[in-house]
């Protein structure tokens, strides 16, 4: 294993939830956080804890959707960290809509948020990495990519195509020394809808746990990566969805 204090990573999505446990773990690894998200008070209360922990942090709110954003948000990076060692795309939304009531205009609306964010991020970070000679990108699938829930079929498709869109740059950022892994966690207390999957109960797994599964695969040497990794409370069965 190697060390990753002082690197920098970029952490989308980071205000709550996942997002906010896979940053507060970076954080007190020594890794320099920047923090990613549209909600410009919740992102300056995390720096805040990052910072209460002797950690280092800054806050960049960001709309992952846009191309604009995206660009600006390494751009500010680079100029106040340096290159990043690490990109987390970690936004997202979920949906529970039937097939025959899903409108055109909000198909594109979760499929922009949950992949074409995750290519955009992906795109600048390949910009920035390649250059530097190498990084990593870890994204955050979900169970419903390998066994979905009824009436999602567009959060499904957008979590299908994050894991191909995983082995593509994996496939063509080998020769550049870019690894990219995607990270599939079951029921997890998260903001991913509120008044729902925020409210702690059994057989669900804690941010922060996900958080230092993100950090042991950031500290593996550069020639290693965990492509995929599937988990899942212990009473939750992958078949049957629990």
């Amino acid at each position: 294993m190697q060390s990753i204090e002082g690197k920098v990573a970029i952490v989308t999505g980071a205000s709550t939830g996942i997002g906010r446990g896979i940053a507060l773990e970076l954080a007190r690894e020594g890794m320099v956080v920047v923090a990613a998200a549209r909600s410009a008070d919740k992102l300056a209360t995390l720096v805040e804890e990052i910072e209460g922990i002797g950690g280092k942090a800054f806050a960049v709110p960001t709309d992952v959707t846009s191309e604009r954003d995206v660009v600006a948000l390494f751009e500010q990076t680079v100029e106040r960290a340096g290159i990043p060692n690490l990109l987390v795309n970690n936004a997202g939304i979920a949906d529970a809509t039937p097939v025959e009531d899903l409108s055109l205009e909000h198909w594109h609306h979760v499929i922009d948020t949950n992949l074409t964010s995750a290519y955009l991020c992906a795109r600048e970070a390949i910009r920035a990495m390649k250059p530097a000679g190498g990084g990593r990108i870890v994204n955050i699938g979900s169970l419903s990519a390998k066994s979905p829930r009824p009436h999602s079929m567009a959060y499904t498709a957008s979590k299908f195509a994050l894991e191909g869109m995983t082995r593509a740059i994996a496939f063509d950022g080998r020769d550049h020394n870019i690894t990219c892994s995607i990270l599939h966690p079951g029921q997890t207390r998260s903001s991913l809808v509120p008044g729902i999957t925020d409210q702690k109960k059994d057989n669900q797994i804690d941010p922060a746990d996900l958080g230092r599964l993100v950090v042991y695969m950031a500290s593996l040497p550069p020639e290693i990566a965990v492509l995929d990794a599937l988990v899942l409370p212990v009473k939750v069965p992958y078949l049957g969805r629990g």
